[in-house]
């Protein structure tokens, strides 16, 4: 079995009561919202690849403020009709501060839209574990860094 590892880091920004979200089309095509972030390119710090993706996919440029947490999760899915891949995805949460840029929609990438949303209306959203996972480390900010009980399907 092939083995596949995915580092990725992703930042949660809120203020005045809203979320800076990403819109992406989940593999079937229905829009969800995602954290702002993504995989880590060969060399580059996580640090480095937060405030990448947050402008590449927002507009915005962040100060990250913080480690929240890193989110681990592993599956085995098959590649089309090949051999079983053992997926491990180990997922950096920072929080981050706006600190300039204007918000926009990414162009030819993975994310068609970047909004703010109400935390209250999150609830409601159609929308990758990810988040889920990213606005309870927000909250709850374990000291490990690790939430008690893992959500699946994070991605």
């Amino acid at each position: 079995m092939r083995q596949k590892l995915r580092v990725a880091a992703y930042a949660i920004c809120v203020r005045d009561g809203q979320i800076l979200l990403a819109r992406s089309p989940a593999p079937d095509g229905t829009p969800e919202w995602v954290v702002p972030g993504g995989g880590m390119e060969h060399g580059e710090d996580p640090y480095d690849t937060v405030r990448r993706e947050v402008e590449e996919e927002t507009g915005y440029r962040i100060e990250v403020t913080g480690l929240l947490g890193v989110n681990s999760s592993r599956h085995v899915f098959r590649e089309g009709l090949g051999r079983a891949v053992d997926h491990h995805a180990v997922r950096l949460v920072y929080e981050g501060r706006i600190i300039g840029g204007e918000l926009r929609n990414e162009v030819g990438g993975s994310t068609d839209l970047a909004a703010w949303q109400d935390l209250d209306a999150v609830p409601g959203l159609v929308r990758v574990g990810m988040v889920d996972i990213a606005l309870r480390l927000w909250r709850e900010r374990p000291p490990t860094g690790r939430l008690a009980e893992v959500l699946e399907d994070a991605e």
